[in-house]
């Protein structure tokens, strides 16, 4: 059992001891602190609250706000009044309840019996503020965070302007390896192009609480960018691995401030998992094929199309009904559209439509930007594989010839020193064979194929950067047109799948 598992099972006994006191000393019996949902109902007579307040317990996400609202009221009912007093009960729980249970001077007083206290504006303010901030990054961190959809590559399943909520428990929330931050802020400071948003004084290990289910096929993951660790500061939606390999390093270094991050402050993504651990994945002529099987396309999937026509132009009319963003003419008669494959359908009924077809690279057209970036794979972004996809415990035979593959993984993402001399290949100073991963990996690539980068460029996708499950979005805009007319209403509030 993890450190953190045993550290989260003793807070957690730790503040139910301390109510267990509480309520002794509140005169009830402190055994009641013990039964689940009826400790609620106790608690609330305790600090004299409406049994109304029980509805907001049952309520995801708004219970957290409730409980943490009733420690503050708990605190009340022993004087403990001061803004830095509350604070430190709503931070650390575990510690001041059973301080006030255990401690003999600390004294129970009924809410009606304690006297009134005026508090400024200012101080109401404050109490206000820090309280929804605590609160609020409690939530953000364990439970659900917001997100927006800022590019296309995943058309047309999540739409850009998309506005979403992730849950972080769906697969088990992370513990912060960067627990030190400014609150909301990612990696950079508000109103500044590159101070750190966060102090890497403390780095704790990566640790994830048990979710509800494990992250499957087809899922919709948010999860941190793997070549994330290093970033050139002015080009940072670029890959840096990326751009050493077309410029060179010395010239990225020269140019460019370079700087590295942590795993929980590179750039969130999102992509549908098509790979999960143990799975062999193979794209052939842009389907893919998982353990042998094909993997259908989710409705909304996008690839681009070749459509020809009799040489008349193809009707803007039917392009915005069927809502083609993503198209271009190349020539006289001749487009490129991304569109799912209900629209191509309907473009190649138009009378004027010669021809609609998918546009695949062909198998022998290898490009260099697509994993593992080696000439030995001529892989595109319609044809790789076959690829296994690594689980944690699994043990491969390495050689030079697929250590390509998983190199990355041996030595960046699981730590090792990995040294390829001629025909052998050292792990931390010993030839070895074989290898035994470490941890689990994912395979994630966009909706919209032909405009997403994804782990076709730069790979597997390890456990411990996985973020959460996209789920619901709340708000959908379109950033082509002004409020109010921008909210697209057939897209908010909808259910993501």
């Amino acid at each position: 059992m993890s450190i953190y598992m045993i550290l989260t099972i003793l807070f957690f006994l730790a503040s139910l001891a301390g109510l267990w006191k509480i309520f002794i000393k509140a005169g009830y019996k402190g055994w009641e602190a013990i039964i689940p949902f009826y400790n609620i109902y106790i608690w609330m007579k305790v600090i004299d609250k409406p049994l109304w307040w029980y509805v907001f317990i049952l309520i995801p996400f708004i219970n957290v706000f409730t409980v943490l609202l009733m420690v503050v009221e708990t605190l009340k009912c022993f004087r403990k009044d001061g803004l830095g007093e509350q604070a430190l009960g709503v931070l650390v729980p575990f510690i001041f309840l059973p301080y006030l249970g255990f401690s003999n001077k600390e004294q129970y007083t009924h809410p009606q019996k304690l006297p009134k206290i005026k508090k400024s504006a200012a101080r109401e303010w404050a109490d206000a503020i820090i309280f929804a901030v605590i609160a609020a990054t409690i939530i953000r961190t364990f439970l659900l965070e917001a997100y927006t959809i800022p590019t296309s590559s995943m058309e047309k399943s999540l739409l850009v302007g998309d506005y979403l909520f992730v849950s972080k428990i769906a697969y088990g929330p992370k513990i912060p390896q960067t627990p030190l931050a400014f609150p909301f802020a990612h990696h950079t400071l508000p109103l500044t192009d590159h101070t750190k948003s966060y102090l890497e004084w403390i780095r704790l290990p990566h640790y994830r609480y048990p979710g509800i289910r494990k992250v499957r096929n087809n899922d919709l993951v948010v999860f941190n960018y793997p070549e994330g660790d290093t970033v050139a500061l002015q080009l940072q939606n670029q890959s840096y691995y990326d751009l050493v390999r077309v410029h060179g390093r010395e010239q990225i270094w020269r140019n460019y401030d370079i700087t590295a991050r942590p795993v929980d402050k590179r750039e969130n993504y999102i992509k549908r998992c098509v790979g999960i651990p143990g799975d062999t994945i193979l794209m052939k002529n842009g389907v893919i094929h998982i353990n042998g099987q094909v993997l259908e396309d989710p409705p909304d999937t996008q690839h681009n199309y070749r459509v020809v026509s009799d040489g008349t132009p193809v009707s803007q009319r039917a392009i915005t009904r069927l809502n083609i963003t993503e198209w271009g003419q190349t020539g006289r008669g001749n487009y490129k559209m991304a569109m799912t494959e209900d629209a191509a359908n309907e473009i190649a009924r138009l009378s004027n439509v010669t021809e609609v077809e998918k546009a695949t690279r062909r198998q022998d057209q290898r490009e260099r930007h697509i994993f593992p970036h080696d000439p030995r794979f001529s892989w595109n972004e319609d044809n790789f594989g076959p690829l296994f996809i690594p689980a944690k415990g699994s043990t491969i035979d390495i050689n030079t010839e697929n250590i390509v593959l998983y190199e990355r993984i041996i030595s960046v993402y699981e730590g090792n020193e990995l040294l390829v001399d001629g025909d052998q290949i050292f792990i931390n100073g010993e030839e070895v064979s074989s290898y035994t991963f470490r941890m689990d990996y994912f395979w994630m690539i966009g909706d919209n194929r032909h405009n997403s980068a994804d782990s076709r460029f730069w790979g597997f996708v390890p456990e411990d950067h996985v973020v959460g499950r996209a789920m619901f979005v709340w708000l959908s805009l379109d950033p082509a047109k002004n409020f109010p007319r921008s909210i697209r209403f057939d897209k908010s509030m909808r259910v993501i799948r």
